[in-house]
This record gives C-alpha cells, sequence and structure tokens, in this order.
C-alpha cells in the first residue's frame, strides 16, 4: 500500500512540475500487448539491409505464430522450423514500424528478450516513414552475432560532425564522430555502450532483459540502459508509468550527442519508431564479422539449413511508453 502511495505521489508531482520546468516529458503512449497489433504497421518489403529475411504482413505473422501477445508481452519472432531453398524467399520473419511520428520526446523500452544467436542482427531505430536520411535516422539498439555490447548511432546526411563521449557526461565509448551516412559507408556517428553492463544478446538474456530509454531533445539526443538484474538502480519513472519522466534526473546516459558542431534540428525531422528481427545481410552477413564471432560455416548457410539455430531470434517487449513536452 505505502509503495502504490508513492508511486501516485511520484505521477502527481512529475504531473505538476510539467507545467513549470523544462526537460518533463509527459505520457502521451502506453502500448502494452495487443495495443502493439494498433500502434503498428508490419512491413512486408524487401529488407533495405539484404538481410536473409522474408518480412511478413500482420496478418501472416499472427497466424504464422510470428506475433503474438498476452496481457503484458508482445513477441516478434522470424520462423524456426523451416529449411530454405537457397533459390526461395528467406526466413519469415517481422519488421514493424509505428504509426505515430515523432519529434521531441522520450521513449522507453521495456525489453524482456531480444533476438539472439549467429547470424542475428536485432535492432529498434528511428527513421522517417520513408526511409531517408534527410530526417536523420538512430539506431537505439544495434548489433550482431552474440556480440555482447550495444552500439547507438546517429545517421545524417553530410556536414554533421559530433564531440567524443566525454566520461563527465557519458558513460559510453566512441565509435566514430562523424554522422555522415554516406561519408562512412553507412556507418554513421557511433557509440559503444559500457562492456559492464549485460546490455546486448546472451548476457542481456540472461539478466531477464532490462529498459533503454532514447531521448530526442532540440539540443541534444541520448541514450540510457538500465538491465533488470540491477533493477533497484533504475529510476522509478523508467520502471513503472507514472505520468511522466525526468531524463535528467536519470544520471548520465552511455550515449550522448550534442549541438556543438552539429545543427541537429537541422538534421533531424519527424521519425517513426522501427523495430527488425533480422539475420545475415549487409552486416551480420559480412564473413569478417559472422565467423569473427566464433559463428560456424557461412551465414547464409545457417539461414538456409539450420532453422533451430533461430530458436531465440526474438523480441519480447513488455511496453513501450512515449513522452513529449506538456502542452500546457
Amino acid at each position: 500500500m505505502l509503495k502504490t502511495i508513492g508511486v501516485v505521489a511520484l505521477s502527481l508531482r512529475l504531473a505538476a512540475a510539467s507545467v513549470s520546468f523544462p526537460g518533463i516529458y509527459v505520457e502521451s503512449a502506453n502500448i502494452v500487448g495487443d495495443a502493439f497489433f494498433d500502434a503498428f504497421n508490419w512491413q512486408a518489403i524487401a529488407d533495405p539491409t539484404h538481410a536473409r529475411v522474408n518480412l511478413t504482413d500482420q496478418a501472416t505473422a499472427r497466424a504464422l505464430n510470428l506475433s503474438y501477445t498476452s496481457r503484458d508481452s508482445f513477441v516478434m519472432r522470424m520462423d524456426a522450423t523451416t529449411v530454405l531453398d537457397p533459390a526461395g524467399p528467406g526466413r519469415n520473419s517481422v519488421r514493424i514500424m509505428s504509426k505515430a511520428n515523432y519529434t521531441t520526446h522520450v521513449a522507453v523500452f521495456d525489453i524482456r528478450h531480444m533476438p539472439e544467436g549467429c547470424g542475428t542482427w536485432p535492432t529498434i531505430i528511428e527513421v522517417a516513414q520513408d526511409g531517408a536520411l534527410a530526417k536523420g535516422k538512430c539506431d537505439i539498439v544495434e548489433g550482431i552475432n552474440n556480440n555482447g555490447t550495444n552500439q547507438a548511432t546517429l545517421h545524417t546526411t553530410a556536414d554533421c560532425l559530433v564531440d567524443e563521449q566525454d566520461p563527465h557526461t557519458s558513460t559510453g565509448t566512441t565509435v566514430s564522430t562523424n554522422c555522415d551516412d554516406v561519408a562512412t559507408a553507412s556507418n554513421g556517428c557511433g557509440v559503444h555502450a559500457p562492456s559492464n553492463t549485460p546490455n546486448f544478446g546472451p548476457a542481456f538474456n540472461a539478466a531477464g532483459g532490462g529498459w533503454y530509454a532514447y531521448e530526442r531533445a532540440v539540443n541534444k539526443t541520448s541514450v540510457w540502459f538500465w538491465s533488470r538484474s540491477r533493477a533497484k538502480t533504475v529510476p522509478l519513472d523508467v520502471r513503472f508509468p507514472l505520468g511522466g519522466v525526468a531524463p535528467a534526473l536519470w544520471g548520465k546516459p552511455f550515449a550522448l550527442w550534442t549541438n556543438s558542431k552539429c545543427d541537429l534540428a537541422a538534421h533531424f525531422g519527424p521519425n517513426n519508431i522501427v523495430f527488425k528481427n533480422n539475420i545475415c545481410g549487409d552486416w551480420a552477413g559480412v564473413q569478417d564479422n559472422y565467423s569473427g564471432a566464433g559463428c560456424p560455416g557461412t551465414c547464409l548457410d545457417l539461414a538456409n539449413a539450420h532453422p533451430e539455430a533461430f530458436a531465440e531470434a526474438y523480441w519480447d517487449v513488455a511496453s513501450l511508453r512515449i513522452y513529449e513536452p506538456s502542452s500546457l
């Protein structure tokens, strides 16, 4: 009872603070269970990264049990039973895009399980509905082939350089400071999450998953991660739907990009949220990346002949909450 009262009181304080103080965001969506079927479109398209997948529409995904829900769970998986014809379509999988798009906002992802295994390439991104980088893109969660560390990355058009990550303001490690997607051969300006936290792949899943949060403000963009195995360290407004969030109170993000060298507002427009569940393709399928992770043979051989290798290639999402600036 006392815990319930405390949660309600914090919710009221956040709602009240949103009227007077900047940096407070108010909940505009709390997507749980069946609500995902209404809030997202299933994209039955040719995968833009040449992954060895056959992306299905919602009706097909539900009929094949590739997308299903319970009261507090939304699962997206790929087929893990069919041996593929090497000359035929790829493995049935799911890619979904939010119907709503966002500019200044916070997204909190409560995830229990992400796809893992050799050949896998799980991703959560924000990108324009048409995929055009003129409106920017952020990879919030991305990695391949059971890598132990998540990489968050901005992708933009030309003339967007960012500072190295500063240990005084963030905890991640810089991969690149040039966000220009063309100049960097689609690599963008990435940041690795700390290797001492179970933020990706098998380690993430073994710890019961965790929370990712993404803030897109006018003058900065940030990504945080908290493991479920350390739930007591997670801010209450991240763990629970309290009506609002105050990212300024969350501590250091692992990735922080600011306006100091790049006009982020000029490089980013309305973006939609996308969950992907890919195998092989332009990154995971590169032989050096694949074999370098200790994976057997080639990615395409595994994808075609060994469906059992993808039994753990699924997302289990407890909730997605969206917060936007107060209109009051």
